[in-house]
């Protein structure tokens, strides 16, 4: 009995701490992003560096862990985007909505954006949001709103550079993307396109300059 016992307050014990510690991410990985030490995740948790590697060997799992809820609201953006009726109104709100999101929490930001964190969940999330985000640039295209030259590819641009003004304008001025979006975006209309000097990014350099754009710390 007192076996039986034991096993069960262990049992209890670790979810306890798998529970802190995913709490703990979520904050520092929301503030900081996901380079935040694991060492810091598990000092800000109160349990030991062992105890965090015992429940996510890797820092690919602990991102899973955290920001599943955070990829299931960005593939729903997507969808609910797609559901607009005017296909300009649907582009332009998902890259809004999802700005927003990136400004609620850097960890997402640097999974959309790197292409190094995270595992299956992350993974999969990508998988999924790549031909939604197609749809919404050809939709766009189909009615002309949008410029014809702008590639799904391009998309990565306007969040690269968004992102940058949301990191610099910081509680400074939190809202200043928005001003900076808004200019992007009337380039972005079909009447005032011009001749770009250069062409989109091919899938193979979208992802290489992703893998460099940030590394992983421990």
């Amino acid at each position: 009995m007192a076996a039986i016992e034991t096993a069960a307050g262990s049992r209890s014990d670790a979810r306890r701490n798998r529970e802190r510690l995913v709490s703990a991410a979520r904050e520092l990985f929301a503030s900081a992003g996901v380079d935040v030490s694991t060492r810091e995740v598990a000092r800000h948790a109160g349990v030991g560096v062992g105890t965090l590697y015992r429940h996510f060997p890797a820092r690919e799992d602990l991102v899973d862990a955290v920001l599943g809820e955070a990829f299931d609201e960005l593939i729903g953006l997507a969808k609910t985007a797609l559901a607009e009726a005017d296909p300009w109104r649907g582009f332009t709100r998902f890259v809004e909505e999802a700005l927003v999101l990136h400004a609620r929490n850097r960890a997402l930001m640097d999974v959309v954006e790197t292409q190094k964190h995270g595992r299956e969940r992350a993974i999969s999330m990508r998988r999924r949001i790549r031909p939604l985000v197609a749809q919404l640039v050809a939709r766009a295209h189909a009615d002309g709103s949008l410029r014809p030259d702008f590639t799904p590819q391009d998309v990565a641009l306007l969040f690269w550079a968004s992102d940058r003004v949301i990191e610099l304008g910081g509680d400074v001025a939190p809202e200043i993307w928005r001003r900076h979006l808004g200019f992007v975006f009337d380039g972005l209309r079909s009447g005032a396109a011009t001749p770009l000097p250069r062409g989109p990014l091919t899938d193979t350099q979208l992802k290489r300059v992703g893998q460099t754009r940030r590394g992983a710390t421990t």
